[in-house]
């Protein structure tokens, strides 16, 4: 029996308040890793270990050597990283967007605040799904039950093409292997397409959390937009896999290869960064990246790095 070592995901509840964490620590020469729920920091005085949940940032300096299951902690855990250089004195990289530019999280955080442009975008993404249907004057109601009636016919056709027995999706979060064969590869599938949607929306600078359908949890506008592609991607690649390997326990990890080797020719990535830029309104040349501005309410954007001084009113001598 091979013993595993790790505590369970802790809950936000558990999670140490932002005000009562250290700021931050510092590392450098050294090998970080994972025992239980502290990171294991090694170096040539012994080994040290830190509670994930009481630091703010953690900042890797030189010599640095990080596991994986380290990082997979530090993300649970809600600990910032920045990996800087010597005594932190320049800063490299960190979870940063790809894309430097804020146009996207703007038009975004524009269209979500109010409730006009809230619905003609999602009426927009239900639209990319109807492509032969006008839904421009249904409701929010009127598209849910719209999707709805899809979802089930993708499902069923699904069911009818391949031969897997389907009645209805169930999933519990806390018991992965408690679903049926066919749920259990839904399950994967879906997991493995929300991680590219994040992956996108975040290398391109939006926000995961503003959604337009969904509401409410920091992964909002993720759900929104995975939602475009399953019907397409990960609902037929879970019943095939349901159809070939629905015996055997390790189905989870069948369905994720599966949905990774959809992924590998890269053209779904790329449709889904044309679709998230279409989504929100902006085009491939109003995104200036790496260009930053200062922001005037009454002349607009403003030159950057420009040393201004200070105006004279007129005194009317």
């Amino acid at each position: 029996m091979v013993k595993k070592f790790g505590a369970k995901k802790p809950e936000l509840s558990e999670l140490s308040r932002v005000r009562d964490r250290i700021t931050f620590l510092y590392l450098e020469h050294a090998k970080l890793n994972r025992q239980d729920s502290a990171i294991s920091v090694a170096d040539s005085r012994g080994t040290a270990f830190v509670p994930a949940a009481i630091v703010s940032v953690l900042m890797l300096g030189p010599g640095v050597d990080v596991t994986h299951r380290a990082m997979e902690l530090i993300g649970t855990s809600g600990m910032g990283v920045v990996w800087v250089g010597e005594q932190g004195v320049r800063q490299y990289a960190y979870g940063r967007p790809l894309n430097h530019s804020s146009r996207l999280l703007e038009a975004q955080a524009k269209l979500v605040s109010n409730n006009r442009s809230r619905v003609a975008v999602a009426r927009k993404m239900y639209q990319m799904r109807f492509p032969d249907q006008d839904v421009s004057q249904l409701t929010m109601q009127e598209l849910r039950g719209k999707e709805g009636s899809r979802v089930r016919r993708v499902y069923q056709e699904q069911s009818q093409k391949t031969k897997v027995p389907w009645s209805r999706r169930e999933y519990n979060p806390n018991n992965f292997d408690a679903g049926t064969p066919i749920n259990k590869a839904l399950t994967a599938a879906h997991q493995a397409l929300y991680g590219l949607s994040y992956s996108v929306i975040a290398a391109m600078g939006a926000s995961a959390g503003l959604g337009f359908v969904h509401t409410g949890h920091d992964l909002s506008f993720v759900y929104d937009f995975a939602d475009l592609y399953k019907a397409e991607i990960s609902i037929p690649i879970a019943f095939k896999i349901a159809a070939e390997f629905g015996n055997e326990k390790d189905i989870g990890t069948r369905t994720r290869l599966a949905m990774r080797d959809a992924f590998a020719n890269g053209k779904l990535l790329s449709r889904m960064v044309t679709d998230l830029k279409d989504i929100l309104g902006v085009d491939e040349t109003a995104i200036d990246v790496g260009v930053i501005n200062l922001w005037d309410d009454r002349m607009g954007l403003q030159k950057f790095g420009v040393q201004y001084h200070e105006l004279q009113k007129d005194s009317g001598l």
